[in-house]
């Protein structure tokens, strides 16, 4: 009787939306214990956690993703809702133009440029320097640029992943430690190197530090697509 439940929950699609809002809801009351900590990033917390539960389960990725695609699908609305405050903040972007075009054109061929450079000093394989190229980029960019290159998607996708995620953790520390106190200046940097995941957190510091940093976050997916040729 108790396997017949767990089979038929597991295959409902609720019941892995309402899991991935329940685990949501938890990692943000634990990030709330010490506000402003950067190691208690709910992201994170949220990934080990699920990735965790799937594991010992044995479900499919397949069948989770069925249920929490409408979450998924909400990251569309999400990313054209980040054009509100650009519209809000348009003179303050004006102002500092030109030194937003300088960082995202050195930004983007350094992420692209040491990637491609460290991948082959170790000697990966070039499927393997395809899927890394794109890391700094948002997820469903990256993955489409490492296909076209003949990368893997998938190692991709884990990546971009994990480059959001250290760059989340380390943002605050390393600009505090560099006693860059602009929130323009470090929104713009998280968000050129650590994409969505870095955007994130930075409006979760400061509003203009997040206004920034989504800037950043989309036009450095339009920039790395057109340089990565450049290094493959």
């Amino acid at each position: 009787m108790t396997d017949g439940l767990w089979v038929y929950l597991a295959t409902s699609p609720l019941l892995w939306l309402a899991a991935t809002l329940v685990v949501w809801l938890a990692a943000t009351g634990l990030a709330g214990l010490s506000p402003g900590n950067p190691l208690l990033n709910p992201i994170l917390f949220s990934i080990a956690a699920i990735a965790t539960v799937l594991c010992v389960t044995g479900i499919d990725y397949a069948a989770y993703f069925e249920g929490a695609q409408f979450i998924h699908f909400l990251l569309g609305p999400a990313t054209v809702a980040l054009g509100i405050p650009l519209y809000e903040k348009l003179s303050l972007v004006k102002s500092n133009l030109l030194p937003l075009l300088a960082a995202l054109f050195v930004g983007s061929l350094t992420a692209v440029g040491s990637t491609v450079f460290f991948s082959r000093l170790f000697g990966f394989t070039p499927e393997v320097v395809a899927s890394l190229a794109p890391k700094s980029t948002t997820a469903a960019v990256a993955m489409a640029i490492s296909s076209g290159l003949a990368g893997d998607p998938a190692l991709t996708a884990a990546v971009v992943v994990l480059t959001g995620i250290c760059g989340a953790i380390v943002v605050t520390p390393m600009m505090n430690a560099m006693r860059i106190k602009d929130y323009s200046a470090r929104g713009f940097a998280v968000g050129l190197a650590s994409h969505g995941i870095g955007t994130a957190r930075a409006y979760s510091v400061d509003p203009v530090a997040g206004l920034f940093s989504g800037i950043a976050m989309g036009l450095n997916a339009v920039l790395t697509s057109l340089i990565v040729h450049l290094f493959l």
